[in-house]
């Protein structure tokens, strides 16, 4: 009997929408079902042969014995077993390491702005997921980034997952090479069961002659003393990274990287900051670390590849197949500028060619939970994923040729690589309950609890009243892409300060937009107020602002369609800004001072209506921001008045 580890590893080349357990021809797994009729013959060997490479010249009616249906659907959908946790090494060199970035590289895009509520949520996410790193902030660059970055260590980072072996993601911290930001990620970081620094200084010689006005020398003296300096506050997982190493010199590169590992560096992460690699070149530079960096065996070598030429997936997957064994992704592929590598692209790829094209490379994470994550990452961030974006977009698993269609309705392996199902996307065709007007409370809690959305209590209260209004104005019934909409703005926004009560608008060609609003603060008291503007969207905001009073400027702003109708629901998503919100952070790469923005999403028939409840999403996130940075000025200004007070009475 083969190990469950080897046959879940080597099962997605097997088991996918091209070759579903029910219908396999050609060995084991089919006899499994049918020992009878198949026992003995040479040619029922091949499929086991992939998995473990065990079946030959044992009979079929052993396997038949050891495999029973629902044994093997619990060896096809159970996730890799991972080694256990070591900083420093692997014991299984064909393991490798996910380390997400999503909550610090990823909230770096402009208008991703996230709340310390919401990264602690998309981390749950990425818990479920099953990443083995999740770097969840610079803690350096703003009070409120450095509460996230804490909250998700005291709360992820104990969450241990028992039914996974013990499973818990590290939890990191981004730092510059500097005492002050090293301490604080520390500060951080520290209460997670596994913890991790990472610290980084540029390398490349544009960098240290324009940016850092540093001599080689310096930089390596500055590197070194970072590493030692996190090793010495009792950090065992330390990471370093040589900025822009695709454009450091190979010989300097190297001899960095032999200065950290020696001063306690467990990670050497390999950056492509500017996505100017391709492939070919990205893969050579880490196989160059493997044999000029007489140390490298005492730590793991990592990737970090920008998505600027359109290359990250493909320089992730070189350099893995190079002999790195962390890759740092985003949901979504998420970022500065172009973005990241996306996480669900890489892990796809290793899961479906990495037994046969990467030498049997495998990770540990839970791909049934992609579809839910990258939702939600979309919700908070406000950034729309593209419809042909590979894996998650609107588009992937869609087919619109006749010959597709033709052949997926024969056929779904024809055009498509592997079953959504198990990413957690699913089609019109795939739901097992019809969700109408008369559906019940029950139904929709179990359908939610089906997509990844487990509520209970007053959140579900809430998702079933909107559900109930929605579906009373549709004939054809609730899709998954309704539910999914209408938790979004039920459940994936901040908590209400402002609430839409009422809204009338009043627009044509005959006369002059005007739009009122009714709007109930936390207070308990409704207001109204009227505006004019250039169509119904602009007057209702101008009458939102004219009772909130903190004007907004609107920086971005879409519709979509979530199903095909006259009546179906439109999901608006807004990102504002206002230069009376103190909203600011600093930038880990470059150290400029950037201003916060925030979205907002909001679901409706009508598409006015959904984009004031986006509007007020955003304003609400907006405003719970600034009140949560005027407490921490109170409280520390407290702090500072007592410690006056008690200096005085120790002069006294």
């Amino acid at each position: 009997m083969f190990s469950k580890m080897a046959a879940s590893r080597a099962m997605p080349n097997y088991i996918s929408a091209s070759h579903p357990v029910e219908s396999c021809k050609c060995g084991p797994i089919k006899t499994a079902f049918n020992s009878k009729q198949t026992a003995g013959k040479k040619n029922a060997v091949p499929c086991l042969q992939r998995w473990g490479k065990v079946a030959v010249g044992r009979s079929v009616q052993s396997q038949a014995r050891v495999f029973s249906r629902k044994a093997v659907q619990r060896i096809v959908s159970a996730s890799p077993e991972r080694p256990d946790y070591v900083p420093n090494k692997i014991s299984d060199p064909n393991y490798v390491r996910f380390f997400d970035t999503t909550l610090r590289d990823g909230e770096q895009s402009p208008g991703a702005t996230l709340t310390s509520g919401e990264k602690l949520e998309i981390a749950r996410n990425l818990h479920k997921l099953g990443v083995d790193i999740i770097e969840a902030g610079f803690p350096c660059s703003s009070l409120d980034d450095f509460e996230g970055v804490n909250n998700i260590a005291k709360v992820v980072g104990n969450d241990v997952d028992e039914s996974r072996n013990g499973y818990v993601p590290v939890i990191c911290g981004l730092s510059r090479a500097n005492k002050k930001d090293i301490q604080t990620a520390w500060d951080a970081v520290s209460p997670a069961k596994r913890p991790r620094i990472h610290t980084f200084i540029a390398t490349s010689p544009i960098h240290m002659e324009f940016k850092l006005r540093k001599t080689p020398d310096e930089v390596v003296q500055l590197a070194v003393d970072a590493v030692k300096f996190a090793r010495g506050l009792g950090c065992e997982d330390v990471e370093f990274s040589p900025e822009d190493a695709g454009r450091t010199e190979p010989e300097f590169l190297y001899r960095v990287l032999e200065a950290v590992i020696d001063a306690g560096a467990t990670t050497i992460n390999i950056p492509d900051t500017v996505g100017i690699c391709i492939p070919d070149e990205f893969g050579d530079i880490i196989a160059g670390i493997k044999n000029n960096v007489p140390n490298v065996d005492q730590a793991i070598i990592s990737t970090h590849c920008q998505n600027d030429l359109g290359l990250s997936t493909g320089n992730s997957l070189a350099g893995a197949a190079a002999g790195a064994r962390q890759v740092e992704c985003t949901i979504n592929g998420i970022g500065e500028r172009a973005g990241n590598a996306s996480l669900e692209e890489v892990a796809l790829a290793l899961h479906l060619r990495g037994e046969t094209h990467f030498k049997g490379l495998y990770h540990g994470l839970d791909l049934s939970h992609i579809a839910n994550t990258s939702k939600m990452v979309t919700e908070y961030t406000g950034m729309a994923v593209q419809p042909h974006k590979a894996i998650v977009g609107a588009n992937a698993f869609a087919h619109e040729s006749g010959i597709h269609q033709d052949g997926m309705l024969k056929n779904k392996a024809t055009y498509e690589i592997m079953d959504p199902e198990k990413l957690g996307i699913f089609r019109k065709d795939d739901a097992g309950i019809f969700l109408g007007k008369h559906s019940g409370r029950h139904a929709v809690r179990t359908r939610l609890q089906e997509l990844g959305y487990p509520l209970e209590g007053e959140e579900l209260n809430e998702v079933f009243a909107r559900f109930k209004k929605i579906a009373e104005l549709r004939s054809g019934g609730m899709s998954d892409e309704d539910l999914v909409a209408i938790v979004s703005e039920k459940v994936f926004q901040s908590s209400e300060i402002w609430k839409l009560e009422e809204l009338q608008v009043v627009c044509g060609t005959m006369g002059m937009p005007t739009a009122t609003v009714k709007i109930k603060g936390k207070d308990g008291i409704a207001r109204v107020a009227s505006a004019v503007g250039t169509g119904p969207v602009d007057s209702a905001y101008k009458a939102v602002d004219k009772i909130i009073q903190l004007p907004a400027s609107l920086t971005e702003y879409t519709v979509s369609s979530v199903t095909a109708g006259i009546n179906a629901l439109a999901t608006t998503r807004v990102v504002i800004s206002s230069p009376e919100a103190t909203t600011t952070q600093e930038n880990a790469q470059t150290g400029n001072i950037v201003e916060r923005s925030f979205s907002g999403s909001g679901s409706d028939t009508d598409i006015v209506n959904a984009s004031v409840r986006a509007y007020i999403n955003a304003l609400n996130k907006m405003i719970g921001y600034m009140v949560m940075q005027e407490e921490k000025r109170q409280m520390s200004d407290q702090s500072d008045e007592m410690e006056e007070s008690t200096a005085s009475t120790i002069v006294a």
